[in-house]
Formats: C-alpha cells, structure tokens, sequence
C-alpha cells in the first residue's frame, strides 16, 4: 500500500513535465518541423534540440549519427572489411528515443507514407528486425539533422527514390 502511494505522488510530476515538454514542442517552430518526421515525437524533438541546437557542428548527417552512436563499428584487416554492432559510443539518450522511434515507425510500416513504406519493406527483409531498426533509427537521425541544419521542413520520400536506393 505505500509504495502504491509513493508511485501515485511520483506519477503527478511526471505528467507535469510531459505537459510542459508538449506545450514547449508545440510553440518552437523547430519542434514542430521535427515532429512532423515519422518516429519523431516532442520528447525526441526537444532532446535533440538541447542536445545540439541547429546541427552545426556536423558538416553531415552522418557525423552527427556517428557521434550519437547509430554506426556500425567496423574491423578491417588485409582489406576485408567486417562491420560489428552498433559503436554506442556518443548521446546514449537521444540513441534511445531514435531507436524507439524507429521500431514505432516499422511496427505500423502500412501506415507510412508509400515511398517510405517500400524503402521499410525493402529493408526488413533480408535483415533482422532488430537491425533494420537500427537502421531506420540511423536514417532517422540524419533526417532530422538535415531538417535542423538546413532549416527546411521535412519531406516524405516519394516511391521513385526508395526504389532508386
């Protein structure tokens, strides 16, 4: 009965903070060009703009993924390259909403947008879940850099360049 009490007192700030988060998303212009990323909610968008502000201390968005750790580490020796897991290394935080975003985004895959659509099936299917979603988590972080660096909104890929790719 007491830590039910204590979990209660706990839950009514947390509900705060998540309203405060929500407003604070909905008034940045930022946030919102964020939000509009499938995987991407206000929690993500407003812990990448603290984390890194506009993206200009990546010239790429795959320096900013490798500096959030979504890249595999590799091994090479006499010219065969073996690529390992994931490198960790960098933003443990924002890995993790970017990879749950990313496994949201695959889980309800026939509600994206066609171009997107294709490029998950495509992907999913010579590779574990698990990795495709580390993939699209490292897609998704060089989306939304690119969003913040550029300053543009985000567009939705259209199908002719998920079958390109």
């Amino acid at each position: 009965m007491q830590l039910k009490l204590e979990l209660d007192q706990l839950a009514v700030p947390r509900e705060e903070a998540d309203e405060l988060i929500k407003k604070t998303a909905q008034e940045s212009d930022v946030c919102r060009r964020l939000d509009a990323i499938p995987g991407i909610g206000p929690l993500t968008a407003t812990a990448l703009i603290a984390a890194i502000s506009n993206g200009a201390a990546f010239r790429k968005g795959r320096e900013f993924a490798a500096w959030v750790g979504l890249v595999p580490r590799e091994h090479s020796t006499g010219g065969k390259q073996k690529l390992l897991g994931i490198s960790k290394r960098g933003n443990g935080y924002l890995r993790r909403l970017f990879v749950q975003g990313a496994r949201a985004v695959l889980q309800f895959r026939e509600k994206q947008s066609s171009g997107l659509s294709a490029w998950l099936a495509q992907i999913t299917s010579p590779t574990h879940y698990k990795v495709a979603g580390v993939a699209r988590a490292n897609k998704l972080a060089r989306i939304a850099w690119a969003v913040l660096a550029k300053n543009e909104s985000y567009r939705p890929p259209g199908l002719a360049s998920a079958t390109a790719a």
